[in-house]
């Protein structure tokens, strides 16, 4: 029997799906579905950029404004892995616009009454919004991306494009209006819940799971074919890494810029800068990383991100001049989010028949794992100063470094 050709074998299948799916155009819905994603994470973004108004408008202690960010993950890691179990089995597309309207509504209510219960109940309402948009909508993606990470990349570019800009949003309407400006914030979410219900009406059936299907949707499934076993044992050393991921993502986003205000005596406004410049470097690490992965390899992208994390966090932490802070976060947001779109797919290849539950747990409930923890970075900033706070966090990244050593490809490096 003669060997495989090298466009018969699977690096070489693979390589073609990865070419063909490059020369499709993305259909419309693809770009709708990105923007709600960026919407989506837009109030997502909020909470952290929503703290230092709360900490000197109202006056809240460390531990009690990461309470808020505890709000905004609690529910959500109960109901998320619920909404990904629901989505493998029935369609549930409806999800997609409902979960962005009800993130936006949350957050928009949050500041209205100066009361922390109310605010924490309204943070927590929105933390189910993002929790249930977010294993529907990257379902979406991984059919209409056929399973390349650039593509999935484009996608969390979205969400990433959202919490970008979320601290300036954050930062003009409660500059203007105070904490009880937060009903502005919630325009956005109005805004784009009719234009994603409109400019979808011709592609969702009414229990249509996602956008409609494309050439790249036959390559997904396709792809999946040979990976028909889930490896559970391989999918939770990627949870792990995850959750060493989100404590110093969570961390960061909610001190960064309390730091910067602390240390240097800046402005809030001054302050969300610094939180600015971490997630607009994360949102171009994400374009980078499922760039990159499509064509060095996805395990090879998540260790390299790690690796330039940890100097990153270094130079956040020892910067001794504010423009160095600033360069120190940029480094560290490009470098944390070098992997995300690999890990996304690497937890849809691990578990291809539960896609949805996987990008659920990669999305969104493995990162409340870090929300949760907030309080005691919270507690340990009050005793002891931020700066001991955000020295701790490196230590999960090199965890997160470690044990991206662990992981493995389930699918060849594709090539162009």
């Amino acid at each position: 029997m003669s060997p495989q050709t090298s466009a018969e074998s699977p690096a070489g299948r693979s390589a073609a799906r990865s070419r063909s799916i490059a020369r499709t155009r993305l259909p419309r819905s693809f770009w709708l579905l990105a923007g709600s994603h960026g919407v989506n994470d837009l109030y997502a973004g909020s909470v952290p950029a929503i703290l230092p108004f709360l900490v000197t408008e109202r006056h809240y202690s460390y531990a009690a404004a990461t309470g808020i960010t505890v709000a905004a993950t609690a529910l959500s890691s109960v109901v998320q892995p619920l909404f990904g179990h629901l989505a493998d089995r029935r369609p549930l597309g409806w999800l997609v616009p409902l979960g962005m309207l009800v993130a936006g509504l949350g957050v928009g209510l949050s500041g209205l009454v100066d009361l922390y219960a109310f605010t924490w109940l309204a943070i927590a309402i929105s933390g189910v919004g993002v929790a249930a948009y977010h294993p529907t909508a990257a379902q979406a993606a991984r059919r209409l991306s056929g399973g390349s990470s650039h593509v999935v990349g484009l996608f969390q570019l979205g969400g990433s494009i959202g919490s970008a800009a979320a601290p300036t949003l954050v930062a003009i309407a409660l500059g203007a209006a105070g904490v009880r400006g937060t009903w502005l914030l919630a325009l956005p979410a109005v805004a784009m819940f009719v234009v994603y219900r409109l400019g979808t009406r011709d592609l969702h059936p009414a229990s249509s799971a996602g956008p409609e299907p494309t050439e790249a949707s036959a390559n997904a499934r396709e792809q999946e074919a040979p990976l028909h076993r889930d490896d559970w044992r391989a999918f939770r050393r990627l949870v792990a890494v995850i959750v060493c991921w989100s404590i110093p993502y969570v961390g960061t986003v909610s001190f960064v810029a309390l730091d910067a205000i602390e240390r240097f005596e800046l402005s809030n406004g001054a302050g969300s800068a610094a939180l600015s410049t971490f997630v607009v470097a994360g949102a171009l690490g994400t374009l980078a990383g499922g760039w990159l992965a499509d064509r060095l390899g996805r395990i090879a992208v998540v260790r390299g991100g790690y690796a330039l994390a940890l100097p990153a966090a270094a130079l956040l932490l020892l910067a001794p001049a504010l423009p160095l802070l600033f360069l120190g976060s940029g480094l560290l947001g490009f470098a944390l989010f070098l992997p995300f779109a690999a890990q996304v797919t690497l937890g849809q290849d691990y578990l291809p028949n539960r896609v949805a539950m996987a990008s659920g747990v990669t999305l969104g409930l493995a990162l409340s794992v870090g929300g949760l923890l907030a309080p005691v970075f919270g507690a340990i900033a009050d005793a002891r100063g931020l700066q001991t706070t955000l020295a701790a966090l490196l230590a999960f990244v090199a965890l997160a470094g470690a044990g991206s050593l662990l992981l493995h490809d389930p699918r060849p490096a594709r090539r162009s």
